[in-house]
């Protein structure tokens, strides 16, 4: 099939494997919209079954029946269904109990007092300059979220670049392969895994002697109803941190700046008016979000888009095509940062939404005001944006773009 999602044949396996396609992942929307409207299909003797419409990936989101549990599924063989998890790869009680015990450090209040600090790293990151170009990526997107969620997970500065390629090796472990797997990438996964068990094993024996203040400490000594998490429930969790708050705000800030960019009248609006920065950011959410896709299983005799669902089979919801969806979106293939709304599904939906939302909006948010009020007259330079490898984490890789100056961070 063609990269742009032609052809007349219905959607299947191979169209979802062209989302790997390097010629695909600049713009897979003309394929997500194909796909989504062919969806719901059935691939693999009902194994998979494909969701790409709003209505549908929402309504499945939040059925107590549609576990997350997503190595009990059909597909996942037998001796890799053991492996330490995260509470984003559990169903309730267990999930219940972990996001409780994580979630009193992510409470929209309490990422509020993080504002000051994002401002300054954000002002560091992006100094004033005469003319030029800058890489927005590796000067702002990629260093801004890694640095906030190592010092909140007590992280010391020195070990900030090791945590950045764990961050990216880890990247790849949360897309599927849709029957074929890198295993050079597999190996790199793994062994970033390792590495970061060891090293997150010494550094929680050593908040148990000498606690901090960070959220490493407060993970450790987190009670809710006399229980806390293992050693291996902590490291899972600070990995899962780690890729959700770090990658997915990658993608986040860089996508957001890039459609603003593509559109000069948004970014204009935004320059005018820097409190349309967390509208910027919500219709970035829904127009390129970050996280692409999604999985969910089947049990308890679901149903969903007209269609029964066997027990273990994997459901493979489109996010990014729910959000281009017109029946859910007035002109949806249309940027406008005064839409408004958080009805988009980027962060998912039911008892998994994003926990980590609130963070992301807020360093995304200071990010592009920043970049609004301070860059005079950015130009992006086509020719040098890259992607990164990563389907699922989707986002450029190399976002240059060229100014007449940056002007002096205020405060």
């Amino acid at each position: 099939m063609s990269a742009d999602g032609g052809g007349n044949a219905p959607p299947g396996l191979a169209d979802l494997a062209s989302l790997a396609d390097p010629a695909v992942i600049p713009n897979p929307y003309p394929l997500f919209a194909r796909i989504r409207e062919a969806s719901p299909f059935a691939e693999l003797d009902g194994a998979l079954v494909v969701f790409g419409r709003y209505d549908d990936c929402s309504r499945i989101l939040r059925d107590p029946r549609a576990s997350s549990e997503r190595e009990r599924s059909r597909l996942v063989p037998e001796d890799l269904r053991d492996r330490p998890r995260s509470f984003l790869s559990l169903d309730p009680p267990d999930h219940t109990r972990l996001r409780g015990l994580v979630a009193k450090a992510f409470t929209p209040r309490v990422i509020a007092r993080l504002a000051p600090r994002i401002e300054q790293i954000t002002a560091e990151l992006l100094p004033a300059a005469p003319g030029g170009q800058v890489e927005l990526v590796g000067q702002l997107a990629y260093p801004l979220p890694v640095r906030i969620i190592s010092e909140l997970l007590g992280v010391p500065a020195a070990d900030h670049a090791r945590f950045a390629g764990w961050s990216a090796r880890l990247a790849h472990s949360v897309q599927p392969s849709f029957g074929t797997v890198d295993l050079a990438e597999l190996a790199a996964a793994e062994q970033a895994s390792a590495e970061f068990g060891e090293y997150f094993t010494e550094l929680i024996a050593a908040r148990r002697s000498a606690p901090g203040d960070d959220l490493l400490t407060k993970l450790i000594r987190a009670e809710d109803e006399g229980q806390r998490l293992t050693t291996d429930e902590l490291i899972a969790t600070c990995v899962l941190l780690l890729v959700a708050g770090h990658e997915t705000t990658v993608g986040l800030i860089a996508n957001a700046v890039l459609a603003l960019l593509r559109h000069p009248g948004q970014f204009a609006a935004l320059a005018a008016d820097p409190d349309l920065a967390a509208r910027a950011v919500e219709e970035t959410l829904r127009y390129d979000p970050p996280v692409q896709l999604t999985g969910r299983v089947a049990r308890g005799g679901m149903s969903a888009g007209g269609m029964p669902l066997a027990d273990g089979a994997v459901l493979l919801l489109l996010l990014a095509a729910t959000g281009r969806d017109e029946s859910a979106f007035a002109e949806p293939d249309a940027f406008d940062i005064r839409r408004g709304g958080r009805e988009h599904l980027a962060f998912a939906a039911g008892p998994h939404f994003c926990l980590g939302a609130p963070l992301a909006r807020l360093e995304a948010t200071i990010a592009l005001r920043a970049i609004a009020g301070r860059m005079v007259r950015p130009r992006l330079d086509e020719a040098a944006l890259t992607y990164r490898p990563n389907f699922n984490l989707r986002g450029p890789e190399r976002l240059v773009v060229h100014f007449d100056k940056i002007l002096p961070a205020v405060g």
